[in-house]
Parts: C-alpha cells; sequence; structure tokens
C-alpha cells in the first residue's frame, strides 16, 4: 500500500533525478517497526521541548535584563531625587550669604554671617550631620588629626586645646576628622 508521502516522492521522482535516488533508498530502507515508532516520537516529543524550553530561556534572559535596566533607572531616579532635594536646602544659605553682603555696616554683616552659620547648622543636623566635640577632651586619634602641640601648664598631655577645624560625623560615620592643637605639658 502506497501513502501520499511515497506517491509525491514517486512524482517529484518524475522530474528530478535526485529525488529518483532518494526514492531508490528509501524503497531499499526497512520499514519502521513499532518500537522505530515509538522511539521516533519520542524524539519528536524531545526535540519539542527543548524547543520550548530554549523559548523559555531566551524569555527569562530578556526579563532578567530588563529587571537590571529598571533597577539602574530607578537608582538613577532616586539619586538624582536627591541630590535635589539636598541641593535646594542650600538655597536659604545662599540667600543668607547675599543678604549679609548687601549690608554696608559690620553688625549687619556680622548678623548676617551667623544667619548663614546657623543655616548651615540647621541644614547639617537635618541630614544627620553632627559635630564631633574635641575641646577639652582627650586626643581620639580615630575622630582628630593633631596637626600641632601647645605647651601649657593649664591642660595634662595629650588634652585637646584647640579645633582649628571642626570634624563631622554622619550618623555613627566620620564624615572629616578633626584638625586639633593638643597640649603638651610643661612644668612651671
Amino acid at each position: 500500500m502506497e501513502t501520499e508521502a511515497t506517491a509525491t516522492a514517486r512524482a517529484s521522482a518524475l522530474t528530478d533525478p535526485s529525488a529518483a535516488a532518494s526514492l531508490d533508498e528509501a524503497a531499499t530502507a526497512p520499514t519502521p517497526t513499532g518500537e522505530d515508532v515509538d522511539l521516533l516520537a519520542e524524539l519528536s516529543a524531545a526535540r519539542t521541548l527543548a524547543s520550548e524550553r530554549l523559548n523559555e530561556l531566551a524569555y527569562a534572559r530578556a526579563e532578567i535584563d530588563n529587571v537590571r535596566k529598571r533597577a539602574i533607572r530607578s537608582a538613577d531616579e532616586r539619586l538624582v531625587s536627591h541630590r535635589k532635594a539636598l541641593l535646594a536646602k542650600f538655597l536659604p544659605v545662599l540667600d543668607n550669604l547675599q543678604r549679609a553682603l548687601a549690608f554696608d555696616d559690620s553688625e549687619g554683616l556680622r548678623g548676617g554671617l551667623g544667619a548663614t552659620l546657623r543655616s548651615f547648622e540647621n541644614l547639617l543636623v537635618g541630614e544627620n550631620v553632627v559635630a564631633v566635640e574635641t575641646l577639652g577632651k582627650p586626643f581620639d586619634p580615630h575622630i582628630a588629626e593633631a596637626i600641632a602641640t601647645r605647651e601649657t601648664t593649664e591642660h595634662e598631655d595629650d588634652i585637646v586645646v584647640e579645633d582649628v577645624q571642626r570634624g563631622y560625623r554622619l550618623g555613627e560615620d566620620l564624615l572629616r576628622p578633626a584638625m586639633v592643637i593638643v597640649a603638651k605639658r610643661i612644668d612651671a
């Protein structure tokens, strides 16, 4: 009994010599047994499953890439937002400096600079930045840098006698160490 595929192959063989050779090979090939048919069906199912898994993998990779891009975009947006908010907090300080420069008398200038200093201090406190207290305390190299010593009879050795530049903390982290002058006791 001739199948439809065999009939199509015979028709092709009439016009194409290479198709005739394939037809001859097919005629001499053994007919598949039930076991062969089962194996071919399993192979076809495995190929279909592999193709589905490959597509799923491609979709998963694309989704991971999209998630990564969204995370980067979100982080960039947060950074810009926080930067704008921080810079906006500096604007009142700038206003105070401009007002201070508008005064001709020294008392007005002093008051304007005092207001500017308070604005900066309030801005820093609002950002959880606090000054490191060192004056009159024993020198601590973890929070301060000694830039000089001063001979004195009034203080014990290694007591901070002057803050040259204040240090600051952000929460528990040190933003900048204080620059200090430390006492060196001399006998009177």
